[in-house]
């Protein structure tokens, strides 16, 4: 798919098939978000790969705003450095990883945000690191619109030049 393709067509999936994703793909992801750039390069970012299924459950049930975890056959789980711009640098990884996998298929959706303490515990992760967001992966259950997006119209949110002047 064409980057743009994959921008405008990507949709949030919550729900997912009971279907494997090849291991190529998961490397691709991963890849994706380790090579994505950072301020003055200094990727904050600690990515937790998980596969197992009974992990997955209990990440699904430590998530209060993501229990469709539990059917995903893959979650990353997104630690960061404390620094200036850790979370700016690591939402640009997800993003990275969330697009990657749509272009092969396979989606996804942000679930939570700092602090998660019980993430931390669960998967071991030092203390010292944030956990910034739990991204489970998948292949969607039902047939997406791919597109089908409710968006405000580009004269609502660009602007030339100046604020309030239209774009374009």
């Amino acid at each position: 798919m064409e980057v743009f393709d994959v921008v405008r067509t990507a949709l949030a999936i919550r729900s997912y098939q009971d279907k494997p994703i090849p291991q190529e793909i998961v490397v691709k992801i991963v890849e994706a978000g380790r090579l994505t750039g950072s301020s003055m390069n200094r990727q904050p970012w600690h990515f937790v790969v998980v596969q197992n299924l009974d992990m997955l459950r209990k990440l699904g049930e430590a998530a209060q705003s993501g229990p469709y975890i539990a059917d995903a056959h893959l979650a990353i789980v997104v630690a960061v450095e404390r620094t200036r711009f850790s979370v700016s640098d690591a939402s640009r990884a997800i993003q990275s990883m969330v697009l990657t996998a749509w272009s092969e298929g396979v989606g996804s959706n942000w679930v939570g945000f700092i602090p998660m303490p019980e993430i931390n515990a669960l998967l071991g992760i030092p203390t010292e690191l944030d956990v910034l967001a739990i991204i489970p992966f998948g292949y969607p259950a039902r047939p997406v619109g791919k597109g089908k997006k409710q968006r405000k119209s580009i004269s609502e949110v660009a602007y030339r030049e100046r604020f309030g002047t239209p774009f374009p």
